[in-house]
């Protein structure tokens, strides 16, 4: 390493972050864009086509505590490259299901589905260890909103492509396109990320840097000198669970992370068949909210890192946007009670910003897990963030069925009888739950002082008393 004018090796580090995580998402959104026309070929109804939905997410939650395992064994490099090559193999493979009868597609379908879940299942526990390893405190709120923000960036990139593809070639096609984008990328991702102190292309004025203001740059040191540990104790899983720090993290992430599944699943087959708008249409429509959302991601990062420079805790900084995120997001409820296309569209939109200025979830998982298991850490994180969506998932495909899809949710205007009259109130009830979960996030996390961010807590994997 050099003595001279620092590099910004980090943010290639970041840029590599934003890409994997927009070539993640789109992959996650292939499903939603050839949703109708698939269904159509292979002659399903929409409650199976609700099952192949949730296939992902079941699996995606199952291997989140392992993923990060897995990443704090071996390093984020090789694991996550794994994790790349592997669910892009799998997306290609769908594009090949319309080969056999209808009950074979549909569990082959299902089944690459949810491996696909499975091997995505690293990547952002892997994204967070990255962050905390290349980034010091006061850049690492904008950093991780950067890579978080790809997942809209990558409705507002691909929605549009990838509702092209299927209108011009066929379904099958946006399959295989994402498929080998993915595959190349891993290869890409293996040339270019390493650790900090193994990156080539740093010098010692920007290590240094990282270093001195609270980057872990040794995390995966080890694992980069190809020597195998033990990996993480499953004792530090209790130890996570029972701080109150982290349950207000998870319970944070568990209450803003539904809004998003709900955009790269739901959205786009509502707008084809309850608005009647053609797949073209419905991929470029699918990316308003998604724009809105990007700037939102971006904007609670930057808030978030302005306010720690300008001398407020680190607490405070984080904790303001989440807050206000999350009771931006609670006005998709307000989708119930309105009819014209545009405004059904703009709340989602406004909603969606707000969930993207509360998404710093990610930032508080770097700032605050240990670094032998940031990635048990993160997987838990995730596994909470996750939990929303699949319970729910039964009950908005037979609502789908019965031809109310999506009014839990406020997507669609259902008729006014008891029953809709049950689900708006359940809709109030999950505003209430929301706003409520933001002044939590206040009350549970004023225990997170500087004192807990002391090398004791990073050094050790446990949290002082």
């Amino acid at each position: 390493m050099q003595a001279t004018k620092p590099t910004h090796v980090r943010y290639l580090i970041l840029l590599m972050l934003f890409l994997v995580t927009t070539i993640n998402y789109a992959d996650r959104a292939t499903i939603a864009i050839a949703g109708s026309s698939l269904q159509k070929d292979l002659g399903i109804d929409a409650v199976t086509l609700g099952y192949i939905f949730s296939a992902f997410g079941w699996a995606y939650v199952a291997g989140q505590i392992p993923g990060g395992w897995l990443l704090d064994r071996f390093g984020s490099k090789k694991v996550y490259a794994l994790s790349i090559f592997t669910w892009s193999l799998f997306t290609v493979l769908q594009g090949y299901v319309g080969e056999f009868g209808v009950s074979t597609a549909v569990v082959a379908l299902f089944m690459l589905r949810f491996m696909v879940g499975l091997a995505e299942a690293p990547s952002f526990p892997g994204n967070a260890r990255i962050v905390a390893a290349w980034f010091p405190t006061a850049e690492r709120g904008t950093a991780s909103a950067i890579f978080n923000s790809a997942q809209y960036f990558a409705t507002v990139l691909f929605a549009p492509l990838m509702g092209w593809i299927v209108y011009s070639f066929g379904w099958q096609h946006v399959f295989i396109v994402m498929g080998v984008i993915g595959i190349l990328f891993s290869l890409i991702w293996l040339k270019v990320i390493h650790s900090p102190r193994q990156h080539p292309m740093i010098n010692e004025a920007e290590f240094n840097h990282i270093a001195a203001n609270g980057a872990m740059v040794d995390m995966d040191q080890d694992k980069g000198k190809g020597k195998k540990t033990d990996g993480p104790k499953w004792d530090y899983i209790r130890q996570l669970l029972t701080n109150r720090m982290m349950l207000g993290v998870y319970l944070g992430q568990y209450c803003i992370n539904g809004i998003t599944y709900f955009f790269l699943t739901w959205f786009p087959v509502y707008l084809v068949q309850d608005r009647g708008m053609t797949i073209l249409k419905a991929g470029f429509i699918a990316s308003l909210p998604a724009i809105c959302g990007f700037i939102g991601g971006v904007l609670g990062g930057v808030i978030s890192d302005y306010l720690l420079r300008k001398g407020h805790s680190l607490t405070f900084a984080r904790k303001a946007p989440i807050i206000g995120g999350l009771l931006i997001s609670s006005s998709i409820v307000a989708c119930n009670y309105v009819d014209i296309e545009w405004m059904v569209v703009g709340f989602m939109a406004l909603a969606f910003f707000g969930k993207g200025v509360g998404a710093l979830g990610w930032a508080v998982v770097s700032d605050t897990s240990p670094k032998q298991i940031a990635g048990l850490s993160g997987g838990l994180f995730n596994t909470f963030g996750n939990l929303e969506v699949n319970p729910s998932a039964g009950f908005l495909v037979l609502d789908f069925a019965r031809g109310s899809v999506l009014s839990l949710t406020g997507a669609a205007r259902v008729n006014w009888d008891e029953e809709a009259a049950a689900v708006f109130e359940g809709a109030e009830r999950l505003l209430e739950f929301r706003v409520q979960s933001g002044w939590l996030w206040r009350d549970i996390l004023s225990g997170w002082s500087e004192a807990e961010q002391s090398p004791h807590l990073r050094a050790t994997g446990t949290w002082p008393s």
